[in-house]
């Protein structure tokens, strides 16, 4: 819902008001519906709105609160904001508006800090006090919303997104060598608070970073899931396992239908979608509208799954729209897609929810979407392996989970870059060995499954679902990313999880929602066919902007490893099937498209 950004002076001056008209600008398409500003003493705030709740300009940001000395710019959607309204009004606060915008102001001021943990919802937001001049950023605790920032000595910048703080200037771009062996190895994930571009960093998911009066900046995290077992479930069957997790992902479907505007959801055929409408039909949602994507085939290659998607849509009578997507949009699609990617994501499945979301948001402004589900309760064909005697160990969980998860070694990595862009000691490797070895997770599945939830899912799937779907002004809401799910989840036995192929816990409690077709099928995705397999004009696009005179100029990759690959472009994959070409191209592709130029270095 929305994109907000700002400044803080750090330098006595006052905030530069074009640069933040500049970077508000850049966030139309996630804000299409009105415009707002407000600047006092040392900070700016922008804001784009997407009206979701409270459709009157009582709801508009940024959003003061006089009496209360506090404005906010934010971005999400709180998912009980009425329960916390009638809270705050129990403590003598009037409200002016209906909007969940204020309620955050009025918890605020009476938790300070902690109201965070008083939330149910997605957010990226910035508080700013009259007084004090002390603004607060914060981001929702698995990371659904984003937020970035750029600071140097005279002030911080942040935003929803990083290329509208590229429309601020001043921003550093040259790329971080740390950031860019991640791209090349963690399979193109590179974690918070990185991003590929030195200047630029990210809030961390389930943190806070005050700027203080005095221009320290103070960080702190707000929450961590914990996943060991706990002493008062250890003797749940399995039924019971499969009783809770129902119950629970009941209230968190239930719970993102608030809103003041319709509310759909996509669906894919797959056992999560599925089981996501199967449970809004059960909570009376008549006539619901959903929506499946598919692309032409390619070679041997389906481009749709609508027989699952069908299955669905009849059982529980939806209003159902089948969206078919033919080559000649992808071409031009992929331009979008990639203008529209915060940072650089490899997945094919990114220009499959760009269209989808271009369709979806003719008719609705809200979806439920079924991401998270194989990182929340082990659906990936590396966790079973975690399981076994060789994972037991700390070196062994890493090894393991290396040789399934990364895209290269050392070596491969070596003779990829361009001299002076690999970073030393293996930054990828490190960063999993110190997560695995993080207190709170005790086998090799918690260890990967704890890594996935809050790393890879934030900055792969989680980042994709924003950026594509506030492209076209339409809010993507994930329950499977409900924090009290995913703290339920994190304590179910691995076992439990990975049986049944994966997701078993999930598949056995969703045999009494949806039909068993959609569970019993083999595991999909989101086909994208022309990309999967670079050929024609794809292959043309990638080969355009790997020999460009701006890549050329930066300098990034190998001359003779460029070629290879063009020579035989779609005879190396990595070890999760992706293409070693479509990676390096899509990075140099963004960074054309983003306007990052010059040498990289």
């Amino acid at each position: 819902m929305c994109g907000a950004t700002g400044e803080v002076r750090l330098d006595g001056r006052a905030p530069d008001l074009a640069a933040v008209a500049a970077m508000t600008a850049v966030m139309t398409p996630r804000g299409p519906d009105s415009a707002g500003a407000w600047s006092q003493g040392r900070v700016a705030l922008g804001h784009r709105r997407l009206k979701i709740i409270d459709l009157t300009e009582a709801g508009a940001q940024p959003m003061v609160d006089s009496d209360l000395g506090l404005t906010i710019a934010w971005n999400g959607c709180i998912y009980n904001y009425k329960q916390l309204r009638t809270e705050l009004q129990g403590y003598g606060y009037r409200f002016f508006s209906t909007s969940d915008t204020e309620v955050l102001l009025k918890a605020y001021h009476r938790w300070g800090d902690d109201f965070v943990s008083h939330l149910m919802g997605m957010f990226a937001f910035a508080i700013v006090e009259r007084d004090s001049g002390r603004v607060l950023l914060g981001r929702d605790r698995l990371g659904i919303k984003p937020l970035y920032i750029t600071e140097d000595s005279h002030r911080v910048r942040f935003a929803s997104s990083l290329p509208a703080l590229l429309a601020g200037g001043g921003v550093d771009t040259r790329i971080d060598h740390v950031a860019l062996h991640h791209y090349m190895t963690f399979h193109s994930v590179v974690p918070a608070p990185a991003t590929i571009l030195r200047g630029v960093r990210k809030i961390p998911p389930g943190s806070l970073l005050a700027i203080e009066p005095d221009g320290r900046r103070v960080a702190s995290t707000y929450w961590l899931p914990d996943f060991t077992r706990h002493e008062d479930r250890a003797g749940w069957s399995e039924r019971d396992w499969e009783d809770a997790v129902l119950s629970s992902l009941r209230t968190a479907v239930e719970r993102r239908l608030v809103a003041d505007v319709p509310v759909g959801c996509l669906l894919s055929g797959g056992v999560d979608s599925s089981l996501i409408v199967g449970l809004l039909a059960e909570a009376g949602q008549h006539g619901l509208s959903t929506f499946s994507i598919g692309f032409e085939s390619a070679g041997d290659i389906k481009g749709d799954e609508f027989q699952y998607s069908d299955i669905v849509a009849k059982r529980f009578d939806t209003d159902h729209h089948q969206i078919r997507i033919g080559t000649e949009r992808m071409l031009p699609a992929l331009d979008g897609a990639i203008g529209a990617m915060s940072e650089p994501m490899v997945s094919h499945d990114c220009v499959a929810f760009y269209l989808l979301s271009q369709e979806v948001a003719k008719h609705v402004k809200v979806v439920q979407s079924g991401q998270g589900a194989d990182e929340v309760f082990a659906g990936y064909h590396w966790y079973p392996p975690m399981g076994e005697p060789a994972a037991a160990t700390l070196e062994g969980a890493v090894n393991q989970y290396r040789g399934a998860f990364f895209d290269r070694d050392e070596a491969g990595l070596a003779a990829l870059l361009a001299g002076g862009y690999l970073a030393q000691g293996d930054p990828s490797l490190r960063f999993v060995t110190e997560h695995f070895a993080q207190a709170g997770a005790e086998t090799g599945i918690d260890r990967a499954l704890r890594l996935d939830t809050m790393v890879m899912l934030v900055d792969d799937p989680v980042k994709r679902v924003d950026n594509m779907t506030m492209a076209w002004g339409l809010e993507g809401r994930v329950p499977f990313l409900d924090h009290e799910l995913v703290e339920l989840a994190a304590t179910c036995p691995p076992e439990l999880k990975v049986a049944h192929g994966g997701k078993g816990v999930l598949k056995q409690a969703a045999r009494r929602v949806i039909p068993s077709e959609v569970i019993d099928r083999p595991k999909g995705y989101f086909p994208v066919p022309a990309l999967t397999h670079l050929e024609g004009p794809y292959l043309d696009m990638v080969r355009d902007a790997l020999f460009s005179p701006v890549a050329k100029e930066r300098g990034l990759f190998d001359t003779g490893a460029v070629d290879a690959l063009l020579a035989d472009p779609n005879g190396r994959l990595t070890p999760l099937r992706g293409n070693e070409l479509w990676q390096i191209a899509l990075l140099e592709l963004w960074l054309q498209r983003h306007g990052v130029t010059g040498p990289a270095a």
